[in-house]
């Protein structure tokens, strides 16, 4: 029970920090300059993000499943946070 609470509170970090880095990214790619620091950013920020699930999956479908749900509820509490 309390490791189930621990992949909650995982995906919540990473969602969190997933999409308050969406903020930044969006600001690289509205600026005048190259567009590879906005592309290498989402790279990242999506590679990160996968192997975060991958290595949830590795301990099976309920933590894969729990680290998805605190990326599910971190989005809307992090968009209503941004300005």
């Amino acid at each position: 029970m309390i490791a189930d609470a621990g992949f909650v509170a995982l995906g919540l970090l990473c969602g969190t920090l997933h999409f308050s880095l969406l903020r930044w990214n969006t600001a690289l790619y509205a600026r005048p300059g190259p567009i590879w620091l906005g592309a290498a950013l989402q790279l990242a920020r999506m590679a990160a993000l996968g192997g975060v699930l991958t290595l949830a999956a590795l301990y099976g479908a309920l933590p894969l499943l729990l680290v998805a749900i605190g990326v599910l509820v971190a989005r809307p509490v992090v968009m209503a946070v941004m300005p």
